[in-house]
């Protein structure tokens, strides 16, 4: 291991994605999530830890970004509208 790949960042990666674990979840429940459920999601998420160069190279093989878990009930307010929009 070269010692850029030893240093190279983490990160913390839910898995998988939020954004599909939170589609899957309103669309069982038949309404909107609501915000401590979006968050509840979000706190109850496996994650695994990858070095960012992985997590770049899985995000584009899946061709999305996932949601900001930090901001997890702003952003996925944003990608629900959107999603919602194209399954119309």
């Amino acid at each position: 291991m070269s010692g850029s790949d030893a240093e190279e960042h983490l990160i913390i990666a839910p898995v998988p994605a939020l954004v599909a674990v939170l589609l899957r979840l309103e669309k069982e429940k038949g309404s909107p999530l609501t915000e401590d459920e979006v968050i509840a999601a979000r706190d109850n998420a496996a994650c695994i830890a990858m070095p960012l160069s992985a997590y770049e190279a899985v995000t584009g093989a899946r061709g999305y970004d996932d949601i900001n878990p930090e901001f997890v009930w702003q952003e996925w307010q944003r990608v629900r509208a959107t999603l919602v929009a194209s399954e119309a």
